[in-house]
């Protein structure tokens, strides 16, 4: 009986450690830091202040973070898909590869001669604290969202200079120094990894799609599993061909995104409930690494919150301002898309990969990554809020919505859109009757305005953030999405 009541003590401690850590959202709203900094903080107090826990295994928590790591970006390609992704998919790439690149770069040779750190380690934390993580800037924002590309981009970049800066770090450890036989094999290594994790996802991603349309299941919770087996799948195929596994499951999402699948609705949330446990189950583990009496040591903390303030205000958004000229950003979407580059778990799971490597002067390299990641979260993401509405960005309440109307289909709709009204567009306050240039042979069949339907009447006037349910024929939907969506204007 006594394992039993062990095991039933560990069970409790989880489960309270996670409602409290899924709490913590509702107090990022009132006190504007980011949840996963307090889990962070709080799993790292928890392991240096109670004597019975212990900090896991380094390989332990690798794989628990890259399981997430797996989760979360498919999730973010997912509420991506390929419409979005297309608008701003040359930006997305520019910043997500070379601006990754040249921030380490930059980094790496302020790291250098500031505090006198080799090349080679100078770059390796460099790498680290690259990489960004948008979804710090959006628990913050709560149920605001940005609205035009600014929120896209930084989407796609954090979802781009993940499996990058991964890439990066592990050639960068494999190759274990900087000569010239060295750079050719990381510049190899990283080709190979980019290559092959793109392919793997554009080829995985087709295959997934139909497969989930092609073999039906006996039930409708299998669905969601289903698509989590091939995401890992995906995951490993790319893996084992020397490529970027991350990359796979982020382009996969993408594909799979705004394609039409059985049971598309309770896959997205499934997946992105995962995503969300996924980043807590992260942090906490990442935390459960953090040895505080390190990071108080003088040469961890100060060159850790100079690195960071320096790469915040100057490295990060000179280069990431490079990278966005060909994107024509309004000046207040790309002010935001530079100072919103937050860090999160991967910096963290970066640090852990020259733990685990075992090189020179690993804990204090940890230690200042750790720092750099924690000012970033703190300072950054608390002021994420007051900049957005200095910048007058625009953004749109998103609201939950508990409640569904809908109803089931033994085959695929035929001729089904769905649209929400911008403001700006051609039928913003505008009559059903009078909407320019609406097809003579389509209809809309229903109205949801602030979470109610409304009647559908050629008098009725439809106002921004409706909701429109439409039925006409597929070759239509370009020019419907004109009609309701307002066109994006460059400077």
């Amino acid at each position: 009986m006594s394992d039993t009541y062990t095991f039933a003590r560990l069970v409790l401690l989880i489960a309270g450690v996670g409602l409290v850590a899924l709490l913590a959202n509702r107090l990022t709203e009132r006190i504007k830091i980011p949840a996963p900094l307090l889990v962070l903080v709080a799993a790292t107090i928890a392991v240096n202040a109670i004597p019975v826990l212990h900090v896991p295994p380094e390989r332990l928590v690798e794989r628990l973070v890259t399981v997430a790591l797996v989760c979360i970006l498919f999730d973010g390609g997912l509420n991506m898909g390929w419409p979005r992704f297309r608008t701003a998919a040359v930006p997305i790439a520019v910043t997500g590869v070379l601006g990754t690149f040249l921030t380490a770069a930059a980094t790496a040779a302020f790291i250098h001669y500031m505090f006198g750190l080799a090349w080679y380690l100078a770059l390796l934390v460099a790498t680290a604290i690259s990489p960004t993580d948008p979804a710090v800037v959006f628990s913050v924002l709560g149920q605001r969202e940005v609205e035009g590309r600014s929120g896209t981009i930084l989407e796609g970049e954090s979802g781009a200079n993940d499996p990058v800066g991964i890439a990066l770090m592990a050639s960068l450890i494999s190759a274990g120094s900087l000569d010239a036989s060295a750079f050719g094999q990381v510049t190899g290594q990283f080709v190979l990894q980019m290559g092959v994790g793109a392919a793997v996802g554009i080829l995985g991603g087709r295959l997934v799609l139909w497969f989930i349309r092609a073999v039906p299941l006996p039930s409708e919770g299998l669905y969601p599993l289903r698509t989590l087996a091939c995401a890992f799948i995906l995951f490993g195929a790319a893996t084992l061909a020397h490529g970027s596994g991350f990359l796979a499951v982020f382009v996969a999402g993408i594909l799979l995104g705004d394609e039409r699948a059985p049971y598309k609705r309770e896959i997205e949330r499934f997946h992105s409930a995962l995503a969300s446990l996924g980043e807590i189950v992260a942090f906490i583990a990442l935390g459960l690494t953090v040895d505080l009496h390190q990071l108080i040591q003088t040469d961890v903390w100060v060159p850790g919150l100079i690195i960071g303030v320096v790469l915040a205000v100057v490295i990060r958004p000179v280069f990431v301002a490079i990278c966005l000229i060909p994107a024509r950003l309004r000046p207040n979407e790309r002010t935001f898309v530079l100072f919103a580059g937050l860090k999160g778990a991967v910096p963290i799971l970066l640090g852990g990969f020259i733990l685990a490597a075992h090189i020179e002067q690993a804990p204090r390299l940890y230690g200042i990554i750790v720092i750099v990641v924690a000012l970033s979260v703190l300072v950054q993401g608390s002021l994420v809020p007051t900049v957005a509405g200095w910048l007058n960005l625009p953004m749109r309440v998103s609201e939950p919505e508990p409640w569904a109307l809908g109803v089931r289909l033994a085959e695929e709709p035929d001729g089904v859109h769905r649209f929400t009204v911008s403001p700006g567009s051609k039928a913003d306050g505008r009559r059903i009757e009078d909407l320019p240039d609406f097809p003579v042979d389509a209809w809309i069949s229903l109205i949801v305005r602030s979470n109610q339907p409304v009647p559908v009447r050629g008098d009725s006037t439809l106002l921004p953030g409706d909701q429109l349910i439409v039925t006409a024929a597929n070759d239509l939907n370009t020019r419907l999405q004109a009609i309701f969506t307002r066109a994006l204007h460059h400077d």
